[in-house]
């Protein structure tokens, strides 16, 4: 399905991004009905349906349910991933890993469904996790606009604010290193802070620009500069680490254990400031980037330093049931792939925990009736 949205970052813009949406159908009924799990592979990535019908569906459906299910007897989503993974040469993960992690993630909200609970809660009790209250969150934006570009990045700064966020992300890279740092500039005055604006870069800068960026960016002191250099350029963002002292974040365009611990041995993250943004469903899923998590605390690295990119329930519900440091949100774009469930409402930068069960899709209307034609 396409995301709706002519946006533009550094990189590219989103004009022909689609989206692949799963709908996971059990034997479980709840009401009558079938309990049905649904995901999406996020935003960013195109979709993935080709590589889901020719392998990973067909695996899943002719396995034996034993070797799906947990020792209670529910489906393990675990075990699902590993039966999409079989026959698959190593390396080569970004041609698997959405797929089966999108699958794995839709399996998640079945299970919390079969619980009836919320899946943030589903894994906060598997996990021994202590679940905050409130859940930090950040606003993704700041986007290139064609006409009246400064005047378009005010207002909207304005806007997050007014809406009850604290912190937000702007765009950087796509013009002139003075043009960037004039909506730098212009971002900045409404805000308590530096600290609370990051830029992101989308991998966008070639090596040598990336040093121009840093030198500028520096004095700002900003709360990240995201995706400084091309995502498994390892050497390049070991040495920005080296020379340019406030935090650095990357990960989103990461999809596997091995990338990460690449980065966290080799390419110079700082384990005391710099902010990992794996993806969930586009990382093969939920199960893995609980692994992950676990690998990066084993490398020295904090959990309330990785920001799960996405801005969505689904990386809502990881952000909220490992504890992990934030999530993101993207208000008003995305068509009906952006935003969150309704009575979820931002408060001095946090938002509020939901109580549908699930990932909490039925609660946002215009995405929920694009997920429900797939179970129809």
């Amino acid at each position: 399905m396409p995301v709706q949205s002519t946006m533009c970052n550094a990189a590219f813009d989103f004009s022909e991004m689609t989206t692949s949406v799963v709908a996971v159908i059990t034997d479980a009924v709840r009401e009558g009905r079938p309990v049905v799990g649904y995901a999406f592979n996020s935003t960013g990535r195109y979709a993935c349906g080709a590589v889901m019908r020719e392998r990973f569906i067909p695996r899943v459906l002719r396995a034996s349910p034993d070797l799906l299910m947990d020792e209670d007897g529910l489906v393990d989503p675990a075990k699902v991933a590993a039966c999409m993974a079989a026959r698959e040469k190593p390396g080569g993960d970004a041609d698997r890993s959405v797929a089966i992690g999108t699958i794995e993630t839709a399996v998640w909200d079945a299970v919390a469904k079969v619980l009836d609970r919320p899946l943030w809660q589903t894994l906060a009790e598997r996990h021994g996790i202590s679940v905050r209250t409130a859940i930090p969150v950040y606003v993704g934006g700041g986007w290139y606009q064609p006409d009246d570009d400064l005047a378009a990045l005010v207002s909207e700064v304005r806007a997050h604010l007014d809406a009850g966020y604290t912190h937000l992300k702007i765009k950087t890279g796509g013009v002139s290193l003075d043009d960037d740092c004039r909506r730098l500039d212009a971002a900045l005055p409404p805000l308590a802070s530096s600290r609370h604006l990051a830029v992101d870069a989308n991998a966008a800068l070639p090596p040598a620009r990336a040093h121009d960026y840093a030198r500028r960016l520096a004095p700002y002191d900003l709360r990240w500069f995201e995706e400084p250099c091309a995502p498994q350029d390892f050497s390049t963002f070991a040495e920005l680490a080296r020379d340019y002292a406030p935090p650095l974040a990357t990960g989103e365009n990461l999809f596997c254990h091995a990338d990460v611990d690449n980065l966290l041995q080799f390419g110079g993250f700082r384990r005391d400031r710099d902010i990992l943004q794996v993806d969930p469903p586009q990382a093969y899923g939920i199960a893995a980037y609980a692994d992950m998590v676990g690998r990066v605390e084993a490398l020295g690295g904090s959990r309330e330093r990785i920001f799960p990119h996405g801005g969505n329930m689904m990386s809502f519900a990881v952000t909220a049931g490992l504890g992990l440091g934030s999530c993101e949100a993207y208000p008003g774009v995305f068509g009906a792939f952006g935003g969150y469930a309704e009575g979820m409402v931002v408060t001095d930068g946090t938002l509020n925990l939901p109580d549908t069960p699930g990932i909490g899709f039925e609660r946002q209307p215009r995405l929920f009736a694009l997920m429900q034609e797939l179970a129809a």
